[in-house]
Protein backbone atom coordinates (compact mmCIF):
# COMPACT_ATOMS: atom_id res chain seq x y z
CA UNK A 1 0.00 0.00 0.00
CA UNK A 2 0.98 3.62 -0.34
CA UNK A 3 -0.02 6.76 1.47
CA UNK A 4 -0.50 10.16 -0.14
CA UNK A 5 1.51 13.05 1.20
CA UNK A 6 0.52 16.63 0.50
CA UNK A 7 3.38 19.06 -0.04
CA UNK A 8 2.51 22.72 0.49
CA UNK A 9 4.34 25.89 -0.52
CA UNK A 10 6.86 26.45 2.28
CA UNK A 11 7.69 29.73 3.99
CA UNK A 12 10.46 31.17 1.80
CA UNK A 13 11.62 33.61 4.46
CA UNK A 14 12.18 37.39 4.51
CA UNK A 15 8.51 38.03 5.28
CA UNK A 16 7.32 36.62 1.95
CA UNK A 17 3.70 35.48 2.00
CA UNK A 18 3.44 33.83 -1.40
CA UNK A 19 5.02 33.12 -4.76
CA UNK A 20 4.07 32.80 -8.43
CA UNK A 21 4.44 29.48 -10.20
CA UNK A 22 6.85 30.06 -13.09
CA UNK A 23 7.47 26.53 -14.34
CA UNK A 24 6.49 23.04 -13.26
CA UNK A 25 9.44 20.65 -13.24
CA UNK A 26 7.34 17.48 -12.86
CA UNK A 27 4.15 16.07 -14.35
CA UNK A 28 1.40 14.00 -12.78
CA UNK A 29 2.59 10.39 -12.83
CA UNK A 30 6.31 11.27 -12.60
CA UNK A 31 8.46 9.54 -10.01
CA UNK A 32 10.28 12.01 -7.77
CA UNK A 33 13.11 11.48 -5.30
CA UNK A 34 13.43 13.11 -1.91
CA UNK A 35 14.66 16.71 -2.22
CA UNK A 36 14.12 16.77 -5.98
CA UNK A 37 13.01 20.24 -7.21
CA UNK A 38 9.42 20.01 -8.41
CA UNK A 39 8.50 23.61 -9.24
CA UNK A 40 10.20 26.89 -10.00
CA UNK A 41 8.54 29.86 -8.30
CA UNK A 42 9.15 33.59 -8.39
CA UNK A 43 8.90 35.54 -5.18
CA UNK A 44 9.09 39.25 -4.76
CA UNK A 45 12.83 38.84 -4.21
CA UNK A 46 14.18 36.03 -6.37
CA UNK A 47 13.57 32.87 -8.39
CA UNK A 48 13.52 29.72 -6.26
CA UNK A 49 13.51 26.00 -7.09
CA UNK A 50 11.31 24.30 -4.49
CA UNK A 51 12.38 20.74 -3.54
CA UNK A 52 9.88 18.15 -2.38
CA UNK A 53 10.59 16.37 0.93
CA UNK A 54 8.86 13.16 -0.23
CA UNK A 55 9.88 10.44 -2.65
CA UNK A 56 7.22 8.66 -4.71
CA UNK A 57 4.76 9.26 -7.54
CA UNK A 58 3.18 12.64 -8.21
CA UNK A 59 -0.59 12.08 -8.05
CA UNK A 60 -1.83 15.66 -8.33
CA UNK A 61 -0.59 19.14 -9.09
CA UNK A 62 -2.23 22.35 -7.89
CA UNK A 63 -1.96 25.66 -9.70
CA UNK A 64 -1.19 26.53 -13.30
CA UNK A 65 1.96 28.34 -14.38
CA UNK A 66 1.46 32.03 -13.67
CA UNK A 67 -0.76 31.39 -10.65
CA UNK A 68 -0.07 33.20 -7.37
CA UNK A 69 0.11 30.72 -4.48
CA UNK A 70 0.04 31.74 -0.81
CA UNK A 71 2.39 30.13 1.68
CA UNK A 72 0.76 26.95 2.96
CA UNK A 73 -1.24 26.28 -0.21
CA UNK A 74 -0.89 22.75 -1.62
CA UNK A 75 1.57 22.34 -4.49
CA UNK A 76 1.52 18.60 -5.20
CA UNK A 77 0.50 15.32 -3.65
CA UNK A 78 2.89 12.36 -3.73
CA UNK A 79 2.03 8.68 -3.31
CA UNK A 80 4.71 7.37 -0.98
CA UNK A 81 5.27 3.64 -0.28
CA UNK A 82 3.85 2.93 3.16
CA UNK A 83 6.58 3.05 5.77
CA UNK A 84 9.10 4.67 3.44
CA UNK A 85 9.14 7.90 5.43
CA UNK A 86 9.07 6.33 8.88
CA UNK A 87 12.19 5.84 11.03
CA UNK A 88 13.66 2.44 10.31
CA UNK A 89 11.04 1.71 7.68
CA UNK A 90 8.36 0.98 10.26
CA UNK A 91 4.61 1.10 9.80
CA UNK A 92 3.28 4.12 8.02
CA UNK A 93 1.31 6.86 9.65
CA UNK A 94 -1.83 5.68 7.96
CA UNK A 95 -3.31 4.57 4.71
CA UNK A 96 -6.28 5.38 2.59
CA UNK A 97 -7.95 8.75 2.42
CA UNK A 98 -7.45 9.39 6.10
CA UNK A 99 -3.70 9.62 5.58
CA UNK A 100 -3.91 12.18 2.83
CA UNK A 101 -2.16 15.38 3.77
CA UNK A 102 -0.40 13.76 6.75
CA UNK A 103 2.88 15.64 7.05
CA UNK A 104 4.82 13.22 9.23
CA UNK A 105 8.45 12.74 8.23
CA UNK A 106 11.37 10.71 9.46
CA UNK A 107 13.59 11.88 12.29
CA UNK A 108 16.45 12.07 9.83
CA UNK A 109 14.56 14.64 7.77
CA UNK A 110 14.68 15.28 4.08
CA UNK A 111 17.65 17.59 4.06
CA UNK A 112 15.58 20.51 2.76
CA UNK A 113 16.76 23.89 3.93
CA UNK A 114 13.95 26.24 2.88
CA UNK A 115 12.32 28.03 5.78
CA UNK A 116 9.13 26.34 6.89
CA UNK A 117 10.22 22.73 6.56
CA UNK A 118 13.67 21.83 7.72
CA UNK A 119 15.71 18.72 8.19
CA UNK A 120 13.90 17.63 11.32
CA UNK A 121 10.54 15.95 11.46
CA UNK A 122 7.55 18.21 12.07
CA UNK A 123 4.80 17.18 14.39
CA UNK A 124 2.40 14.74 12.76
CA UNK A 125 -0.87 16.22 11.60
CA UNK A 126 -4.00 14.33 10.75
CA UNK A 127 -6.93 15.70 8.87
CA UNK A 128 -10.30 14.84 10.27
CA UNK A 129 -12.58 13.16 7.78
CA UNK A 130 -16.23 14.10 8.12
CA UNK A 131 -18.79 11.48 7.20
CA UNK A 132 -19.90 11.99 3.65
CA UNK A 133 -17.15 14.50 2.91
CA UNK A 134 -15.82 14.64 -0.61
CA UNK A 135 -12.49 13.02 -1.35
CA UNK A 136 -9.91 15.79 -1.89
CA UNK A 137 -8.14 16.01 -5.20
CA UNK A 138 -5.21 13.66 -5.30
CA UNK A 139 -5.96 12.11 -1.88
CA UNK A 140 -6.05 8.54 -3.14
CA UNK A 141 -4.51 5.50 -1.45
CA UNK A 142 -2.33 3.77 -3.99
CA UNK A 143 -1.70 0.04 -3.71
CA UNK A 144 1.82 -1.29 -4.03
CA UNK A 145 2.62 -4.72 -5.29
CA UNK A 146 4.11 -7.30 -2.97
CA UNK A 147 7.50 -6.86 -4.54
CA UNK A 148 7.68 -3.15 -3.81
CA UNK A 149 10.35 -1.99 -1.41
CA UNK A 150 9.55 0.24 1.54
CA UNK A 151 12.37 2.68 0.84
CA UNK A 152 12.14 5.90 -1.09
CA UNK A 153 14.62 4.85 -3.76
CA UNK A 154 13.93 4.32 -7.42
CA UNK A 155 12.81 0.70 -6.98
CA UNK A 156 10.02 1.59 -4.58
CA UNK A 157 9.11 4.60 -6.71
CA UNK A 158 8.73 2.43 -9.82
CA UNK A 159 6.48 0.06 -7.93
CA UNK A 160 4.28 2.92 -6.89
CA UNK A 161 4.31 4.32 -10.41
CA UNK A 162 3.09 1.02 -11.79
CA UNK A 163 0.33 0.94 -9.21
CA UNK A 164 -1.03 4.36 -10.15
CA UNK A 165 -3.33 3.76 -13.06
CA UNK A 166 -4.45 7.33 -13.65
CA UNK A 167 -3.82 10.82 -12.28
CA UNK A 168 -5.94 12.07 -9.44
CA UNK A 169 -8.79 14.36 -10.29
CA UNK A 170 -10.91 16.64 -8.19
CA UNK A 171 -14.14 15.03 -7.05
CA UNK A 172 -17.24 17.18 -7.12
CA UNK A 173 -19.16 17.21 -3.90
CA UNK A 174 -22.89 17.58 -3.58
CA UNK A 175 -23.41 21.01 -2.00
CA UNK A 176 -26.82 22.14 -0.89
CA UNK A 177 -28.04 25.43 -2.28
CA UNK A 178 -27.75 27.10 1.10
CA UNK A 179 -24.58 25.34 2.25
CA UNK A 180 -21.12 26.89 2.69
CA UNK A 181 -18.99 27.64 -0.35
CA UNK A 182 -15.47 26.13 -0.10
CA UNK A 183 -13.56 29.37 -0.70
CA UNK A 184 -11.03 30.83 1.73
CA UNK A 185 -9.47 33.53 -0.45
CA UNK A 186 -11.23 36.91 -0.67
CA UNK A 187 -9.41 37.45 -3.97
CA UNK A 188 -11.17 34.42 -5.46
CA UNK A 189 -14.56 35.73 -4.29
CA UNK A 190 -13.82 39.15 -5.75
CA UNK A 191 -12.78 37.67 -9.08
CA UNK A 192 -15.99 35.64 -9.22
CA UNK A 193 -18.10 38.71 -8.41
CA UNK A 194 -16.42 40.75 -11.15
CA UNK A 195 -17.30 38.10 -13.72
CA UNK A 196 -20.76 37.27 -12.40
CA UNK A 197 -19.91 33.67 -11.55
CA UNK A 198 -21.88 31.64 -9.02
CA UNK A 199 -19.27 29.85 -6.93
CA UNK A 200 -21.85 27.20 -5.93
CA UNK A 201 -21.71 25.88 -9.47
CA UNK A 202 -17.94 25.39 -9.51
CA UNK A 203 -15.98 22.30 -8.57
CA UNK A 204 -12.77 23.17 -6.77
CA UNK A 205 -9.49 21.52 -7.67
CA UNK A 206 -7.94 22.26 -4.29
CA UNK A 207 -7.86 19.98 -1.26
CA UNK A 208 -11.32 19.01 0.00
CA UNK A 209 -12.82 20.65 -3.09
CA UNK A 210 -11.39 24.09 -2.26
CA UNK A 211 -12.11 26.57 -5.08
CA UNK A 212 -8.91 28.21 -6.25
CA UNK A 213 -8.26 31.21 -8.47
CA UNK A 214 -7.34 28.89 -11.34
CA UNK A 215 -10.81 27.29 -11.11
CA UNK A 216 -12.53 30.66 -11.46
CA UNK A 217 -10.31 31.72 -14.35
CA UNK A 218 -10.97 28.40 -16.07
CA UNK A 219 -14.71 28.90 -15.66
CA UNK A 220 -14.47 32.45 -17.01
CA UNK A 221 -12.61 31.27 -20.09
CA UNK A 222 -15.06 28.43 -20.60
CA UNK A 223 -18.03 30.79 -20.35
CA UNK A 224 -16.43 33.32 -22.67
CA UNK A 225 -16.64 36.15 -20.14
CA UNK A 226 -13.86 38.23 -21.66
CA UNK A 227 -10.12 37.75 -21.30
CA UNK A 228 -8.76 37.48 -17.79
CA UNK A 229 -5.61 39.27 -16.77
CA UNK A 230 -3.91 39.61 -13.45
CA UNK A 231 -4.43 42.95 -11.72
CA UNK A 232 -2.98 44.77 -8.78
CA UNK A 233 -2.21 42.52 -5.79
CA UNK A 234 -2.72 39.43 -7.90
CA UNK A 235 -6.45 40.05 -8.49
CA UNK A 236 -7.48 39.07 -12.00
CA UNK A 237 -9.35 41.76 -13.91
CA UNK A 238 -11.54 41.08 -16.94
CA UNK A 239 -11.18 43.22 -20.01
CA UNK A 240 -14.90 43.07 -20.67
CA UNK A 241 -15.98 44.29 -17.21
CA UNK A 242 -17.67 47.68 -16.94
CA UNK A 243 -19.28 48.80 -13.68
CA UNK A 244 -19.60 45.24 -12.47
CA UNK A 245 -21.13 44.04 -15.74
CA UNK A 246 -19.37 41.35 -17.77
CA UNK A 247 -21.01 40.34 -21.05
CA UNK A 248 -24.44 41.06 -19.62
CA UNK A 249 -23.87 39.25 -16.31
CA UNK A 250 -24.08 41.16 -13.02
CA UNK A 251 -22.40 39.73 -9.94
CA UNK A 252 -25.31 40.23 -7.53
CA UNK A 253 -28.34 40.31 -9.79
CA UNK A 254 -29.97 38.94 -12.93
CA UNK A 255 -28.31 39.08 -16.30
CA UNK A 256 -28.72 42.40 -18.10
CA UNK A 257 -27.30 43.86 -21.27
CA UNK A 258 -24.16 45.94 -20.87
CA UNK A 259 -25.04 49.59 -21.36
CA UNK A 260 -21.53 50.93 -21.84
CA UNK A 261 -20.24 50.79 -25.43
CA UNK A 262 -17.31 48.49 -26.08
CA UNK A 263 -14.00 50.32 -26.40
CA UNK A 264 -12.79 50.82 -29.95
CA UNK A 265 -9.22 49.79 -29.18
CA UNK A 266 -7.56 46.96 -27.32
CA UNK A 267 -5.98 47.52 -23.94
CA UNK A 268 -3.39 45.44 -22.15
CA UNK A 269 -3.32 45.01 -18.39
CA UNK A 270 0.03 44.10 -16.86
CA UNK A 271 -0.21 42.61 -13.37
CA UNK A 272 1.68 44.48 -10.66
CA UNK A 273 2.92 41.46 -8.81
CA UNK A 274 6.13 39.68 -8.04
CA UNK A 275 9.22 41.84 -8.44
CA UNK A 276 7.35 44.55 -10.38
CA UNK A 277 4.78 44.83 -7.63
CA UNK A 278 7.40 45.12 -4.90
CA UNK A 279 9.26 47.83 -6.85
CA UNK A 280 6.01 49.74 -7.36
CA UNK A 281 5.11 49.58 -3.68
CA UNK A 282 8.57 50.60 -2.54
CA UNK A 283 8.90 53.55 -4.92
CA UNK A 284 5.41 54.78 -4.09
CA UNK A 285 6.18 54.58 -0.38
CA UNK A 286 9.43 56.48 -0.90
CA UNK A 287 7.67 59.29 -2.73
CA UNK A 288 4.89 59.33 -0.13
CA UNK A 289 7.05 59.38 2.99
CA UNK A 290 10.43 60.92 2.12
CA UNK A 291 10.78 64.69 1.49
CA UNK A 292 13.62 64.31 -0.98
CA UNK A 293 15.72 66.94 -2.71
CA UNK A 294 18.27 66.62 -5.51
CA UNK A 295 21.47 68.48 -6.35
CA UNK A 296 23.86 67.77 -9.18
CA UNK A 297 27.23 68.77 -10.61
CA UNK A 298 29.31 68.11 -13.73
CA UNK A 299 32.75 66.63 -13.13
CA UNK A 300 35.81 66.00 -15.27
CA UNK A 301 36.30 62.22 -15.11
CA UNK A 302 39.37 62.09 -17.35
CA UNK A 303 41.77 61.45 -14.48
CA UNK A 304 39.44 58.83 -12.97
CA UNK A 305 39.46 56.84 -16.22
CA UNK A 306 43.25 57.12 -16.38
CA UNK A 307 43.57 55.90 -12.78
CA UNK A 308 41.41 52.88 -13.46
CA UNK A 309 43.43 52.06 -16.59
CA UNK A 310 46.64 52.26 -14.56
CA UNK A 311 45.23 49.94 -11.86
CA UNK A 312 44.27 47.32 -14.43
CA UNK A 313 47.62 47.62 -16.20
CA UNK A 314 49.47 46.90 -12.95
CA UNK A 315 48.34 43.26 -12.98
CA UNK A 316 46.02 41.33 -10.73
CA UNK A 317 42.23 41.17 -10.94
CA UNK A 318 40.62 43.79 -13.13
CA UNK A 319 38.56 46.44 -11.37
CA UNK A 320 35.37 47.94 -12.75
CA UNK A 321 34.59 51.63 -12.93
CA UNK A 322 31.54 51.01 -10.73
CA UNK A 323 33.82 49.55 -8.05
CA UNK A 324 35.99 52.69 -8.10
CA UNK A 325 32.87 54.84 -7.73
CA UNK A 326 31.69 52.59 -4.91
CA UNK A 327 34.99 53.14 -3.09
CA UNK A 328 34.54 56.89 -3.52
CA UNK A 329 31.04 56.58 -2.01
CA UNK A 330 32.29 54.75 1.10
CA UNK A 331 34.99 57.39 1.59
CA UNK A 332 32.41 60.16 1.26
CA UNK A 333 30.07 58.46 3.74
CA UNK A 334 32.93 58.25 6.24
CA UNK A 335 33.18 62.04 6.01
CA UNK A 336 29.40 62.59 6.05
CA UNK A 337 27.94 59.81 8.23
CA UNK A 338 24.64 61.69 8.51
CA UNK A 339 23.75 60.29 5.10
CA UNK A 340 24.24 56.63 6.03
CA UNK A 341 21.03 56.61 8.01
CA UNK A 342 17.30 56.01 8.12
CA UNK A 343 14.41 57.84 9.79
CA UNK A 344 12.22 56.21 12.44
CA UNK A 345 9.10 58.38 12.46
CA UNK A 346 7.38 56.31 15.15
CA UNK A 347 10.04 57.27 17.66
CA UNK A 348 10.88 60.50 15.78
CA UNK A 349 14.56 59.61 15.59
CA UNK A 350 17.27 59.62 12.95
CA UNK A 351 19.10 56.29 13.11
CA UNK A 352 22.72 56.67 11.98
CA UNK A 353 24.34 53.40 10.93
CA UNK A 354 27.96 52.47 11.55
CA UNK A 355 28.22 49.94 8.72
CA UNK A 356 27.83 50.71 5.02
CA UNK A 357 25.87 48.11 3.09
CA UNK A 358 26.05 49.51 -0.42
CA UNK A 359 23.25 48.75 -2.85
CA UNK A 360 23.72 49.21 -6.58
CA UNK A 361 20.99 49.27 -9.19
CA UNK A 362 21.13 46.44 -11.74
CA UNK A 363 18.80 46.03 -14.71
CA UNK A 364 17.82 42.41 -15.44
CA UNK A 365 15.30 40.58 -17.60
CA UNK A 366 13.03 40.43 -14.52
CA UNK A 367 13.30 44.19 -13.97
CA UNK A 368 15.28 46.49 -11.74
CA UNK A 369 16.91 44.90 -8.70
CA UNK A 370 19.26 46.37 -6.10
CA UNK A 371 21.82 43.81 -4.85
CA UNK A 372 23.61 44.80 -1.66
CA UNK A 373 27.36 44.65 -1.04
CA UNK A 374 27.70 43.88 2.66
CA UNK A 375 30.30 45.82 4.67
CA UNK A 376 31.33 47.86 1.64
CA UNK A 377 33.27 50.26 3.91
CA UNK A 378 35.67 47.44 4.82
CA UNK A 379 36.42 46.36 1.22
CA UNK A 380 39.16 47.47 -1.15
CA UNK A 381 38.50 48.45 -4.74
CA UNK A 382 39.42 44.92 -5.81
CA UNK A 383 37.10 43.42 -3.19
CA UNK A 384 34.26 45.69 -4.23
CA UNK A 385 34.80 44.84 -7.89
CA UNK A 386 34.72 41.08 -7.25
CA UNK A 387 31.57 41.26 -5.12
CA UNK A 388 29.75 43.55 -7.54
CA UNK A 389 30.59 41.17 -10.41
CA UNK A 390 29.33 38.17 -8.42
CA UNK A 391 26.07 39.85 -7.41
CA UNK A 392 25.46 41.15 -10.95
CA UNK A 393 25.88 37.67 -12.42
CA UNK A 394 23.49 36.22 -9.84
CA UNK A 395 20.98 39.00 -10.50
CA UNK A 396 20.93 38.31 -14.23
CA UNK A 397 20.53 34.59 -13.56
CA UNK A 398 17.69 35.29 -11.13
CA UNK A 399 19.45 33.38 -8.37
CA UNK A 400 20.00 36.11 -5.80
CA UNK A 401 19.07 35.08 -2.29
CA UNK A 402 16.54 37.34 -0.51
CA UNK A 403 19.25 38.35 1.98
CA UNK A 404 21.33 39.71 -0.91
CA UNK A 405 18.56 42.10 -1.88
CA UNK A 406 17.76 43.60 1.50
CA UNK A 407 19.46 45.58 4.25
CA UNK A 408 21.10 48.30 2.15
CA UNK A 409 22.02 51.62 3.79
CA UNK A 410 23.01 53.65 0.69
CA UNK A 411 22.50 53.12 -3.05
CA UNK A 412 24.74 53.86 -6.05
CA UNK A 413 22.82 54.13 -9.32
CA UNK A 414 24.82 54.08 -12.56
CA UNK A 415 22.19 55.08 -15.12
CA UNK A 416 24.89 56.14 -17.55
CA UNK A 417 24.78 52.61 -18.97
CA UNK A 418 21.47 53.61 -20.57
CA UNK A 419 23.14 56.45 -22.45
CA UNK A 420 21.62 59.29 -20.40
CA UNK A 421 23.35 62.20 -18.72
CA UNK A 422 21.21 62.97 -15.70
CA UNK A 423 18.35 61.85 -13.53
CA UNK A 424 16.53 62.61 -10.28
CA UNK A 425 16.46 59.13 -8.74
CA UNK A 426 13.92 58.01 -6.16
CA UNK A 427 15.48 57.06 -2.82
CA UNK A 428 15.46 53.36 -2.03
CA UNK A 429 13.25 53.40 1.07
CA UNK A 430 14.13 53.36 4.00
CA UNK A 431 17.58 54.68 3.06
CA UNK A 432 18.37 58.38 3.25
CA UNK A 433 20.29 59.05 0.04
CA UNK A 434 21.28 57.86 -3.43
CA UNK A 435 24.10 58.88 -5.75
CA UNK A 436 23.37 58.82 -9.47
CA UNK A 437 26.06 58.65 -12.16
CA UNK A 438 25.39 59.57 -15.78
CA UNK A 439 27.30 58.60 -18.89
CA UNK A 440 30.91 59.72 -19.31
CA UNK A 441 31.28 61.46 -22.67
CA UNK A 442 33.86 63.72 -24.34
CA UNK A 443 32.84 67.38 -23.99
CA UNK A 444 34.50 70.77 -24.33
CA UNK A 445 35.86 71.72 -20.90
CA UNK A 446 38.10 74.41 -19.50
CA UNK A 447 41.15 72.57 -18.20
CA UNK A 448 44.08 74.48 -16.63
CA UNK A 449 42.84 77.73 -18.17
CA UNK A 450 42.44 76.37 -21.68
CA UNK A 451 39.56 74.90 -23.63
CA UNK A 452 40.04 71.18 -24.11
CA UNK A 453 38.08 68.03 -24.83
CA UNK A 454 37.66 66.12 -21.58
CA UNK A 455 35.56 63.17 -20.40
CA UNK A 456 32.72 64.68 -18.40
CA UNK A 457 30.13 63.03 -16.17
CA UNK A 458 27.08 64.43 -14.42
CA UNK A 459 26.66 63.37 -10.78
CA UNK A 460 23.25 63.73 -9.13
CA UNK A 461 22.58 63.30 -5.44
CA UNK A 462 19.12 62.77 -3.96
CA UNK A 463 18.81 62.94 -0.19
CA UNK A 464 16.20 62.82 2.56
CA UNK A 465 15.87 66.41 3.77
CA UNK A 466 14.90 65.16 7.23
CA UNK A 467 18.38 63.79 7.94
CA UNK A 468 20.38 66.82 6.80
CA UNK A 469 20.22 70.19 5.11
CA UNK A 470 21.61 71.30 1.76
CA UNK A 471 25.04 72.12 3.17
CA UNK A 472 25.73 68.51 4.15
CA UNK A 473 24.35 67.15 0.88
CA UNK A 474 26.36 69.68 -1.13
CA UNK A 475 29.52 68.84 0.82
CA UNK A 476 29.04 65.12 0.13
CA UNK A 477 28.51 65.66 -3.60
CA UNK A 478 31.43 68.09 -3.87
CA UNK A 479 33.76 65.59 -2.19
CA UNK A 480 32.63 62.85 -4.60
CA UNK A 481 33.21 65.19 -7.56
CA UNK A 482 36.68 66.11 -6.26
CA UNK A 483 37.59 62.41 -6.03
CA UNK A 484 36.33 61.87 -9.57
CA UNK A 485 38.36 64.78 -10.90
CA UNK A 486 41.45 64.08 -8.76
CA UNK A 487 41.49 60.46 -7.55
CA UNK A 488 44.57 61.23 -5.45
CA UNK A 489 42.19 62.99 -3.03
CA UNK A 490 41.19 59.51 -1.87
CA UNK A 491 44.70 58.93 -0.48
CA UNK A 492 43.98 61.41 2.32
CA UNK A 493 41.51 59.05 3.90
CA UNK A 494 43.49 55.82 3.37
Amino acid sequence: MAVVREFTLPDLGEGLTGAEIVRWLVQVGDVVAIDQPVVEVETAKAMVDVPCPYGGVVTARFGEEGTEMPVGAPLITVAVPEGADEPGGGAGAGSGAGAAGDAAASDGGSGNVLVGYGTTAPAARRRRVRPGAAVPAGAVAVGVGAGAGAGSGSGGGRAVAEAVSRPAVAVADERPADGPIPVISPLVRRLAREHGLDLRGLTGSGPDGLILRADVERAVRGAGVGGVDGGVDGVAVGRGVTNGVANGVVADGPAVAASAPAPSGQEERVPLRGLRGVVADKLARSRREIPDATCWVDADATELLAARTAMNAAGGPKVSLLAVLARICTAALARYPELNARVDMESREIVRLSEVHLGFAAQTDRGLVVPVVRDAHARSVEGLSAEIARLTESARAGSLAPAELTGGTFTLNNYGVFGVDGSTPIINHPEAAMLGVGRIVPKPWVHEGELAVRHVVQLSFTFDHRVCDGGTAGGFLRYVADCVERPMVLLRGL
